[in-house]
């Protein structure tokens, strides 16, 4: 642990010199994001870490690996992921869902062979994506400062505060067999880095991948806590109004 607290500062101290993008001007920074300098200095150190470790890992698993084996992958971790959202979808009010998704856990983890093969969709039961951070601001928790988490990437204070939680209901952190739940959750990641794999072109395209990056995952983050519709940003709307004046 202090050998990685000396990396994470060391690494944040040098990213003062190479940052992804210069720093935006105190009187134009985004007010979601206060905490930019320091977020920018980790988004550095993040990128050069994954640069040699997961990017690397996943390009291999996606040469090697075929696309059905990977599917099957994606499935079987997104099915441990199920009771998380049965439980936030109870909490948040949504019983249906919640009933949903406790059949959808029950036939993939059986008839599904351990969630490989997702029946449940075949079946009618629709996947949801719900979380504690999700849960949180459904009770009217704002979302708080954009945060940049060393070797995690972005997530806001809210998400952040509530990372345990979500662990603690992946049947995954609760399996006995340390030697065999290691192996589980690096395949977990490396599966995770190479969806992601797509999305780089999107970032490398930018000016400066940070704020990209910043912005997409605020929005979309917006688009999941309100199920796929969130509100008119009414800033956006003025905005567009005053472009047809």
């Amino acid at each position: 642990m202090r050998t990685t607290l000396i990396a994470v500062l060391s690494a944040m101290l040098l990213g003062g010199c190479a940052t992804r993008g210069d720093v935006t001007p105190p009187e134009l920074r985004s007010p979601a994001d206060p905490w930019e300098p320091l977020n920018r200095r980790i988004d550095w150190f993040n990128t050069k870490v994954d640069s040699v470790t997961l990017k690397p890992a996943a390009k291999a698993y996606r040469a090697v690996v075929p696309q059905l084996a990977r599917d099957g992958v994606s499935n079987f971790y997104g099915n441990l992921w199920t009771p998380l959202t049965a439980v936030n979808n109870f909490l948040q009010g949504k019983g249906a869902d919640g009933f949903s998704d406790i059949g959808r856990f029950l036939m993939n983890s059986s008839v599904g062979l351990l969630g490989v093969i997702d029946v449940a969709t075949e079946f009618g039961l629709e996947e949801h994506d719900e979380d504690f951070g999700q849960t949180l601001a459904v009770w009217g928790v704002g979302k708080g400062p954009y945060v940049v988490i060393p070797f995690l990437g972005p997530s806001t204070l809210r998400d952040t505060v509530m990372r345990p939680a979500n662990t603690v209901l992946n049947p995954l952190y609760h399996y006995d067999n340390t030697s065999v739940q290691d192996k589980l959750v690096v395949l977990q990641i490396v599966d995770l880095r190479t969806r992601l794999l797509s999305a780089e072109e999107f970032l490398e395209g930018s000016s400066d991948p940070y704020i990209t990056l910043r912005e997409s995952y605020l929005q979309n983050r917006n688009f999941e806590v309100h199920d796929g519709n969130p509100p008119m940003d009414d800033d956006f709307y003025e905005e567009f109004e005053e472009d047809f004046e």
